[in-house]
Formats: structure tokens, sequence, C-alpha cells
């Protein structure tokens, strides 16, 4: 009785375990076809069946492929990956490493950089890491420099915000002396008058 409550357990467990086709895209024995699904970096499967051995990533709109999605496909043959816009910056690092591990390089020499526009038409596989690595510190600095202006601009404003404060202090400093002078001639005259007034003189 044990021994079939713990077949139908793994039953219903198999679907779980078992590999199925993409939602987006169109499968048959060992081969998976996501041609032309506008699939993006967000969009595309996370994964694959082991057993899979061609893929159709051709003709969508992939930039860059997620770092390890194709490490586990033992019996991939050829994985189809022309006709995207391929962005050869640091996310493309991976899927150069990949493209230099097949032994078939002449099924990848349609691989290509679509942008930066200095790099558009060179093949990802033969480029060097510190040419993607140069495209990525072009970026970094942009946004180093980015930073530096806004952090001027930021210390610029506090200081026009402390020259006012100095200037209104001062013009504040400024009529509290008036107003004490005045206050202090006002009560000197008060003072001469009043013995005047305290001994009755009447001034015509």
């Amino acid at each position: 009785m044990s021994c079939w409550i713990l077949f139908l357990s793994l039953l219903g467990f198999l679907p779980l375990v078992m590999p199925t086709c993409p939602a987006s895209c169109q499968c048959s024995t060992n081969i998976v076809n996501c041609m032309s699904k506008e699939l993006t970096e967000s969009s595309l499967p996370a994964s694959f069946s082991p057993s899979t051995q061609v893929i159709y990533l051709n003709s969508n709109q992939l930039t860059s492929i997620p770092s390890g999605l194709l490490d586990n496909l033992q019996s991939l043959q050829v994985a189809h990956l022309w006709g995207n816009p391929w962005e050869c910056d640091c996310n493309i690092l991976y899927l150069r490493s990949w493209l230099q591990w097949q032994q078939n390089r002449t099924l990848y020499r349609n691989v290509l950089c679509a942008s930066p526009e200095h790099l558009r038409g060179r093949i990802i596989m033969y480029m060097s890491e510190d040419e993607l690595i140069s495209t990525c510190q072009y970026w970094y600095c942009s946004i180093a420099l980015f930073s530096q202006i806004c952090l001027f601009l930021f210390i610029l404003l506090q200081a026009v915000l402390l020259l006012f404060i100095i200037l209104f202090l001062h013009r504040f400093q400024k009529i509290a002396n008036v107003a004490r002078q005045t206050t202090k001639e006002i009560h000197q005259h008060v003072d001469t008058w009043a013995p005047l007034s305290e001994n009755g003189y009447d001034i015509d």
C-alpha cells in the first residue's frame, strides 16, 4: 500500500521536475524554436530542457544573454543567435565567453555587434575582453562625470545660500544697530525732559 502512495506522489511531482516548453516558444524533440518572438533579455525563458540539442533564438530583440543560461545544456549542438541587436558592453561578456568555448566557431560568425556605433558589425566571439571592458569604463566615466557635475552644482548652491544668509545677517545686524541707536536717543530725550516736567516748568 505504501508503495502505491509513493508512486502516486512521484506522479504528482513529475510535472514539476520534467522540463516543459517555454510559453513563448515551440518545441519538438530536442529542438526549441523561439525564433522571431520579439524576445528581449527580460522576456527570454529562464531555462531550457537539458536534453535540448538545437535552440533558435535568432531574429529577436536580444541585446545580451543572462549569465549561465546556456551552461547546463550539455547536449546542445547549435544555438542560432543571429539577427539580434547585440549590445557589446559589459553584459555581452558571458555570451562572448560561451561562443569562444564552442568547437564549431564557424556557426557563430554571424553573431555581430549592433552597438555601440564604433563596434557595429564586429564578430562577438573574436572581440577582446579589453575592448568590451573599455566600453564599460566609458559608461562608468560618464556616470562619474555626471555625479561630479551634480556634486559641484550642489556645493555651488550651498555657497550661494551661505552668502545669502551672511548678507541677510549683516543687514539684520545693521538694522538692529540703527534700531538700538534710535531707542537710545529716545531714552536720552525722555531723560532730558523728565526733570523739567517734575519741577512744573512750562516751556513757551
